[in-house]
């Protein structure tokens, strides 16, 4: 198992923050009928006839959300990272599809295109528009699967909402910044809040190249010697990231670094599968995944030897199968 060390992590977090810079088809899609998709209740088709499927919160902010697959079947709802997009599940959301299952996603707050509200960018806001997806799509028998900071959601919605209103099944969190990342007295071992005040610097001053440099080095490991880099994976980070609001990115910093979630992982009591990588130079994985596995009623806990942050892309046939092996089991 690959063990970088926290001062190697901080290391390329920090160059990061201080801006140094600034095949085949899939398997799975062979016959897959064409699935329907939820339509709109607050937005009219645009100029090309496109519809956009969107709720709108009480505080006012337009969330949009992608619904494909029979309405009966059971439902897996994703939940993405930042700075991104539901985009960022769209090989999930085919191959779980492709298998069966109503796949539902959002883009959160600020983010993609839901509207670039000036309020609002903190967790509970992002867990209560995850609940007011579900609820409006009356979403119920669900597994909730959140990356990175959608993982933070994830926990948050399902403490707080999901589980409550017994709408969750199962719960998956891949590479999640839960319980806490930044340091303090009672989590010693966090990252270094200059750290986080190195990305706010960073995205204020020039936020495409920090996102270009974010995508093309530590979130795929496309920094490590013989990574196999993929430059339309790199554009399509930043063309998500850029689509979504600049104040709704620097305020998530906040969000996603700053936020304990300790109370809402112990009071999860549905099985949760718990991923990381061992090379995940974003979230480091011992102050993420290992913890969060304890804190869990009824977590399991999978790492991968050398996968990084985004492995849910860079390795999707593994992870799309590991996840679909907990949904069934």
């Amino acid at each position: 198992m690959f063990d970088p060390n926290r001062r190697d992590v901080l290391k390329t977090l920090s160059v990061l923050a201080a801006g140094a810079a600034i095949g085949k088809p899939a398997p799975f899609l062979h016959g897959m009928a064409a699935s329907t998709t939820s339509q709109p209740e607050t937005r009219q088709p645009n100029t090309e006839g496109d519809c956009m499927a969107t709720i709108t919160t009480k505080d006012g902010a337009e969330i949009f959300y992608k619904d494909w697959g029979q309405k009966d079947a059971q439902p897996i709802v994703f939940h993405h990272g930042w700075p991104l997009s539901s985009d960022d599940w769209d090989v999930q959301m085919l191959f779980f599809l492709a298998n069966g299952y109503r796949v539902v996603a959002h883009d959160r707050r600020g983010h993609g295109r839901s509207s670039q509200v000036a309020t609002g960018h903190d967790m509970d806001h992002y867990a209560s528009d995850a609940s007011a997806v579900a609820e409006h799509l009356d979403l119920r028998n669900a597994i909730h699967i959140g990356h990175s900071t959608g993982g933070g959601e994830v926990a948050r919605y399902v403490a707080k909402y999901g589980e409550p209103q017994g709408r969750v099944a199962k719960a998956v969190l891949i590479a999640a910044v839960p319980p806490l990342m930044v340091k303090t007295e009672k989590n010693p071992d966090g990252t270094s809040i200059e750290v986080f005040d190195g990305f706010r610097k960073a995205l204020a001053e020039n936020r495409a190249q920090f996102f270009l440099d974010v995508a093309s080095g530590p979130f795929y490991g496309f920094n490590r010697a013989g990574a196999k880099v993929s430059q339309g994976i790199i554009q399509n980070w930043w063309r998500q990231g850029m689509i979504g609001s600049a104040l709704a990115h620097y305020e998530g910093i906040k969000a996603f670094s700053e936020t304990d979630q300790t109370a809402d992982l112990k009071a999860i009591t549905v099985p949760t599968l718990v991923l990381q990588g061992d090379d995940d130079q974003i979230v480091p994985y011992k102050d993420a995944s290992l913890l969060q596995a304890n804190l869990l009623k009824n977590g399991t806990l999978k790492i991968y030897p050398g996968f990084p942050h985004g492995m849910m892309t860079t390795h999707a046939d593994l992870i799309n199968a590991d996840i679909l092996a907990f949904i069934r089991s």
